[in-house]
């Protein structure tokens, strides 16, 4: 069994993202060719955005919405300390300094509560300027912008959605990667919608924003002369046979894969809820499922698990093994573990399973009864 099987998918898919990478081996556009604005267009009008910009990878993707927005030195970005470390590192690299917030103990998404103490904290410190808020859509559910939004017009701060695992999640109807004053996402081939290699994307309802990131995107070239470059920016462009396997994936994504994916949801969450804290998702909200994660009774029941899984040849991946406040790159800094109680929670008992809309119930059934007679 495969924890995200995209063979079946390719499968699925074959003869058109077969005949997509022959036109664009024929045509010889392999960089910025036509796909790469088709799927450009197509995604923006997804999400409900005006504009995309595709780029090199997820973490590009972040590191150019940060630049677009005037982020360095002296700035604080809030990120969630239970995310990937791209998150936090793509402020690090541009001299900002990531401050951790908490997350929800039953989404797994940033806590409004402790981002708000944390802004607060930052202020009454004064040696930092709060600028941007970076909620993470983790596991395909979007962050609680119904309460975040708010605290960052409270506090004059920008946000930026990192919908990475978030693409195709909704909050009453609003496709995940609308919200806040830019927003990203991944095409890492393990996210919702992945390609076969790296990719990301930025968007933004903003005309000037949208020009300044297709200069950054190019070392930041003017759009005139390409050999005349107004600020420093950075080489990542989305290779246009990604594009072109990210065409019919995004067709066959919106026809029945999230569909479908949320069947397998549901198959888990019934046979799993009375024994596990399987996923919460919130009123109103719906999660495009990059993960499904539980929390297990403890991290010494997870290890058994796993490994009666394991015997099984059902893989299994955890979330995080250690929060971002824990991490080595942030040595130099002090953190109260008592800021980050759930965050440290989750990573000693969450668990992921596998998910993807081509798996069975048959799949579900076999894993969910190893787990539950352990």
């Amino acid at each position: 069994m495969q924890f995200r099987d995209l063979s079946l998918q390719y499968k699925a898919l074959k003869n058109e993202i077969d005949a997509g990478i022959e036109a664009v081996i024929g045509s010889s556009a392999f960089i910025l060719g036509k796909p790469v604005a088709e799927l450009e267009e197509k995604l923006a009008h997804y999400v409900g955005r005006q504009f995309c910009v595709s780029c090199g990878n997820g973490t590009d993707a972040l590191q150019l919405a940060l630049m677009a927005m005037d982020v360095g030195p002296g700035d604080a970005v809030f990120v969630p300390d239970y995310t990937y470390f791209a998150t936090a590192g793509a402020a690090a690299i541009l001299g900002a300094i990531p401050v951790f917030t908490d997350i929800e103990p039953d989404t797994f998404n940033m806590s409004p509560d402790s981002l708000e103490l944390q802004i607060q904290k930052v202020i009454a410190e004064g040696k930092y300027n709060p600028k941007v808020i970076i909620p993470v859509d983790l596991f395909g559910q979007p962050a609680d912008y119904d309460r975040i939004l708010p605290i960052a017009e409270r506090y004059g701060l920008k946000v930026l959605e990192d919908g990475a695992q978030g693409f195709g999640g909704d909050i009453r109807g609003r496709k995940a990667c609308s919200f806040g004053d830019i927003s990203i996402t991944s095409f890492f081939p393990a996210k919702p919608l992945g390609c076969y290699g790296d990719g990301g994307a930025v968007f933004t309802d903003d005309p000037q924003i949208e020009k300044r990131l297709r200069s950054l995107r190019a070392l930041g070239k003017s759009p005139e002369d390409k050999y005349d470059n107004r600020e420093i920016g950075i080489n990542s462009r989305l290779d246009t046979l990604q594009a072109a396997v990210l065409l019919p994936k995004l067709k066959a994504f919106e026809n029945y894969e999230l569909k479908d994916v949320q069947k397998v949801a549901e198959w888990y969450s019934k046979r799993l809820q009375k024994k596990f804290r399987i996923p919460k998702i919130l009123a109103g909200f719906g999660s495009s499922w990059a993960q499904y994660t539980v929390l297990c009774e403890s991290e010494a029941k997870r290890t058994v698990i796993r490994e009666e899984l394991k015997k099984n040849d059902i893989p299994t991946m955890i979330y995080y093994p250690r929060c971002l406040h824990q991490q080595q790159a942030f040595a130099d800094r002090t953190f109260a573990d008592s800021d980050y109680q759930n965050s440290i929670e989750a990573t000693g008992r969450s668990l992921s399973l596998p998910i993807h809309p081509y798996l069975t119930e048959d799949d579900v059934d076999w894993i969910c009864r190893i787990m539950l007679s352990v």
